[in-house]
């Protein structure tokens, strides 16, 4: 069985949502479609059709969230010691050397990646490029526009 990686608070998330989709939203179409089938004619009812689709929706989900979970390695990065080698679950700060800015990506998996809040996904060009070095190397990362060269800034779990 291959297991997929996900932080703890990755793992919080998942299990709120589908804690969510089974107490609020799951009943919640169920009672949409008990009365778009008393309005009659389901041939034509569109919110009955509408209910039925959502409904779908939810169920399916529902399963590819608790695939996930029973999948799941569940990684607390604060308790990772990668003797400050660049791992899953890490924070890594780095600096572009063209233009000298400066960033910070914790590295995620695939659900939690969030570019905007800084996590990346540990599949990405450039996650890839971090994992195994330290801080002080240097990552290349093949981007769109070329090749990208980023120091390694410091490296840390939390």
């Amino acid at each position: 069985m291959v297991t997929i990686p996900i932080t703890t608070r990755g793992a919080e998330k998942l299990k709120a949502e589908l804690h969510r989709l089974k107490t609020v939203d799951r009943p919640g179409v169920i009672n949409a479609i008990s009365e778009a089938r008393a309005q009659g004619d389901l041939s034509e009812n569109a919110e009955y059709d509408a209910a039925k689709d959502r409904q779908g929706f939810i169920e399916g989900r529902i399963q590819e969230i608790e695939s996930k979970l029973s999948a799941a390695q569940i990684i607390d990065p604060s308790a990772v010691d990668a003797g400050g080698k660049v791992v899953f679950g890490a924070t890594v700060e780095l600096e572009d050397e063209a233009s000298g800015d400066s960033v910070t990506y914790q590295i995620v998996g695939e659900d939690e990646a969030d570019l905007k809040l800084g996590l990346i996904n540990i599949g990405s060009p450039i996650a890839r490029a971090l994992i195994g070095k330290e801080e002080g190397d240097t990552a290349e990362v093949q981007a769109p526009g070329g090749i990208k060269r980023y120091e390694i800034m410091a490296v840390s779990y939390r």
